[in-house]
């Protein structure tokens, strides 16, 4: 399923990077995209990358909510979004904003789902901790995350934003601790040995949780497109 792209200059890697910087009240302009796709994998790689990274978190969580509405009058996606973050229902908290609706499928228990995303740490001021495009096959091509909905292996908080979504769609979400690492053995665990042990020795510090601080120290912020379903 190919996605609703941006356009524009080609962000780099660091164009991620967040920045203590308020976020201006509009996004940027989008073109809307014919419903042919690329030519290429490379081009719908690409543009996939920079559709997502638009959205990417440039504040700490501090001033999210108040700060991350969208201007819809400045996108030509097919529907509008949502203007402020909901909590999804019978999900613990969560708290999602829906950043392009998909036309696709909605998953269910049992299906195979292939996500890309954006993972990031509330406590170290929106640090990026993970993202599949830095994932890559044998032809440098970034691989989507895959799981089985329902199966558990994922921290709750991804499987409660991706139930309600259509593929196709983009969704951010505020996974509070309670929905998010539980252990150091549930996914999406990042493949780097530094930035997982930064984000395990964050979210488990027992100084730190024995302070009182376990209500900040997990919360995480996912930008999740969902890419494509398997029954």
């Amino acid at each position: 399923m190919v996605i609703a792209h941006v356009a524009g200059t080609p962000l780099s890697s660091s164009s991620f990077a967040c920045k203590n910087q308020p976020i201006s009240s509009s996004v940027p302009q989008l073109q809307k995209i014919s419903a042919s796709a690329p030519s290429s994998a490379s081009s719908r790689t690409a543009t996939r990358r920079r559709a997502l990274s638009v959205f990417v978190l440039t504040t700490s969580l501090s001033g999210l909510i108040q700060q991350l509405s969208l201007d819809n009058s400045s996108t030509s996606w097919s529907k509008p979004t949502g203007q402020n973050f909901v909590e999804l229902p019978n999900s613990g908290g969560v708290k999602a904003l829906d950043l392009r609706f998909g036309d696709g499928a909605i998953p269910a228990d049992g299906d195979k789902v292939a996500i890309h995303y954006y993972g990031r740490l509330a406590a170290k001021q929106g640090w990026r901790f993970d993202s599949t495009y830095d994932h890559k096959d044998a032809t440098g091509e970034p691989i989507p995350f895959e799981f089985i909905l329902g199966s558990g292996k994922v921290i709750s908080g991804i499987e409660s934003a991706v139930r309600s979504m259509n593929v196709g769609g983009i969704r951010r979400i505020i996974i509070p601790p309670s929905e998010g690492y539980q252990s150091t053995s549930q996914e999406p665990i990042p493949p780097n040995f530094f930035d997982r042990q930064r984000l395990f020795t964050t979210i488990f510090n027992p100084t730190r949780l024995a302070n009182g601080e376990g209500s900040t120290l997990g919360t995480l912020i996912f930008d999740i497109e969902l890419v494509s379903l398997r029954h």
